[in-house]
């Protein structure tokens, strides 16, 4: 280990040398021109051909892709928005514009069409009804659809609704009062930026309405590249949501969801109350406890340290502070009109040096004699009685709705949002009773043109500035060890084998490192021959003898080399000063 040490240690050294000016400017040619041969060789990559958008053939209770015949089935809402519990001096109506129109960013399908929010800070909504109600009582439901926010999305909502199937079911008051049975998909607002899952669930005893929120929703994805969002409700009440065909979150309707599906069946008593004579302090003061005799209130927490004495360096003649010596009265200083010019104090530098200036005064330290006031100690209660709470009784509101998988009826799908970004892009949404045709469906469409966009998206990124790939003369040793020794070496070796003496003269930190290298592996067989006794083979002894006499004399032409080449230099240099001063 101990020769091991010293190998480094000398090959380090030695390498970490510098080298002289012709020897520094032989380097940056070279490495000038091996950046040439770099960049004369580099190919440069092209993005991939875009794919044609084709109809899909998949079937599904809905399927949509944005079609030339979109708007016999997309109509926007011209209702006002119900501000009910809200400012009622504010109106909100659906202003918001809507499109249907090939993405301007990132564009991964050549004629691909998506539904997009044209207006920002608006509320916009839009509806179609389904060519009949979907119903999913003992079925799987998949509702799958494309999200890209083109602008990205800081405040603002790209969800969907399935609006319950009525006769009410007016597409021209589509609104946000409207019945719905299932909200899906991503909202963000400040620290907000969850995919909502939200089921408005029938109390079967009341007929009342009552959103069911999944407890824990995942994140959305805020990015400007198309982003598939699928939920699967499977009939044995299990809920799968996934985030560009990745499963990102799992639960089960009877379990996750706040507040629950099913309420509880027994209920706090609302007629019961705590008996005056209920205790519940677990703990009290000690009612026999007494102050000690002893115990002093009025005692301070500080005393006057009286064993303290003035240090012998104390300046009690000087003060702490001094009128600023270097400070002078501005020029434009009238006494009159501003009074005496008084120079501004520093900190009086006599100080520093000593333990303190000013009268000095005892220091106060903790007093042993302090207890502070005097209180009780508390023991356990003996009447404690527990912590009181209202009997149970049943709940007459109970209900069990064993399977909430069997949503109601759904006859449309919605769209309505505010956001404060526009260009929202919607696209390829499926909604049915078949995971297998929705993930077929995102094969033609989502995974055909996600992979492109993420291409273009990364070949628009602003290269970050390229640092200049440094010379083997610009290198330095304790900033990247392994490339310093790389680089010497390589070059070393590729001068070596035009001529190996100018080798050494231009790059004599390798030839040391690599003489240095030498002694230490010479120092090794000497080592194992000493610890394997004096009788070593002759052979041994002989090939360390050589390999000793090899290294002093590679030793003593690395320095001549080095000294010849420093001259060489210099005298280089010489020339050019006096050619230059001529």
């Amino acid at each position: 280990m101990r020769f091991h040490a010293t190998a480094a240690i000398s090959a380090a050294a030695l390498l970490a040398g510098s080298v002289n000016a012709d020897a520094q400017s032989v380097l940056s040619e070279a490495s000038s021109a091996v950046s040439s041969a770099t960049e004369s060789t580099s190919a440069t990559s092209s993005l991939p051909e875009l794919p044609t958008f084709t109809p899909s053939k998949i079937k599904g209770d809905f399927v949509e892709q944005f079609t030339d015949d979109w708007e016999t089935r997309w109509k926007p809402s011209h209702a006002k928005k119900d501000t009910k519990g809200e400012n009622k001096d504010e109106e909100w109506a659906y202003v918001g514009e809507w499109a249907v129109e090939e993405p301007h960013i990132y564009k991964g399908m050549e004629g691909d069409k998506g539904l997009v929010v044209k207006n920002a800070a608006a509320h916009h909504a839009i509806s179609a009804k389904f060519p009949k109600k979907i119903d999913n009582k003992g079925k799987t439901l998949v509702v799958q659809y494309e999200v890209k926010l083109q602008n990205g999305l800081e405040c603002g909502g790209a969800y969907l609704k399935l609006l319950r199937d009525n006769k009410a079911l007016h597409q021209d008051e589509f609104s946000n009062v409207s019945p719905y049975v299932v909200m899906f998909g991503p909202d963000k607002c400040g620290s907000t930026n969850k995919v909502h899952f939200i089921v408005n669930h029938k109390n079967p005893k009341t007929g009342e309405y009552e959103e069911k929120h999944l407890s824990t929703a995942p994140a959305a994805r805020i990015v400007k590249t198309t982003e598939l969002y699928t939920l699967i409700v499977h009939p044995n009440n299990t809920v799968i949501i996934k985030l560009n065909g990745e499963q990102v979150k799992e639960a089960n309707l009877l379990e996750d969801f706040q507040p629950p599906f099913n309420p509880p069946k027994e209920i706090d008593d609302p007629k019961d109350s705590k008996p005056e004579t209920w205790v519940d302090e677990a703990r009290i003061p000690d009612p026999d406890a007494k102050k000690p005799e002893d115990w002093d209130e009025e005692a301070p927490f500080e005393i006057v340290d009286e064993e303290a004495t003035k240090p012998e360096d104390w300046l009690e003649n000087e003060p702490l502070t001094i009128p600023d010596p270097e400070a002078k009265k501005p020029e434009d200083w009238d006494d009159e009109e501003d009074g005496d010019w008084v120079a501004p104090t520093v900190p009086n530098p006599k100080c520093d040096d000593a333990s303190g200036c000013g009268k000095w005064e005892k220091p106060l330290v903790k007093n042993p004699a302090y207890k502070g006031k005097w209180t009780a100690p508390y023991i356990d209660n003996p009447a404690y009685k527990g912590v009181w709470a209202p009997r149970k009784i049943k709940n007459p509101d109970f209900y069990e709705d064993k399977t909430p998988s069997n949503l109601e009826p759904m006859g449309a799908i919605g769209f309505e949002i505010w956001t404060m970004q526009s260009d929202i892009l919607f696209d390829n949404i499926y909604i049915g009773h078949s995971v297998a045709d929705a993930e077929k469906f995102a094969e033609e469409t989502f995974f055909e043109k996600h992979p492109i966009e993420q291409l273009i998206e990364l070949a628009e990124k602003p290269k970050e500035e390229e640092k200049p790939i440094k010379s083997p003369s610009d290198l330095v040793f304790l900033d990247d060890p392994v490339t310093y020794i790389k680089e010497k070496l390589d070059l070393f070796f590729t001068i070596a084998q035009n001529d190996p003496i100018q080798a050494i003269k231009f790059v004599p930190e390798a030839a040391g490192g690599l003489a240095a290298v030498l002694v230490t592996l010479i120092a090794v067989i000497v080592g194992v021959v000493s610890m394997g006794g004096s009788s070593a083979p002759a052979p041994v002894k002989k090939a360390a003898a050589g390999a000793k006499g090899a290294a002093t004399d590679a030793k003593d032409k690395v320095a001549e080399a080095v000294s010849s080449g420093a001259e060489a230099a210099k005298a280089e240099v010489n020339k050019r000063s006096t050619r230059s001063t001529s």
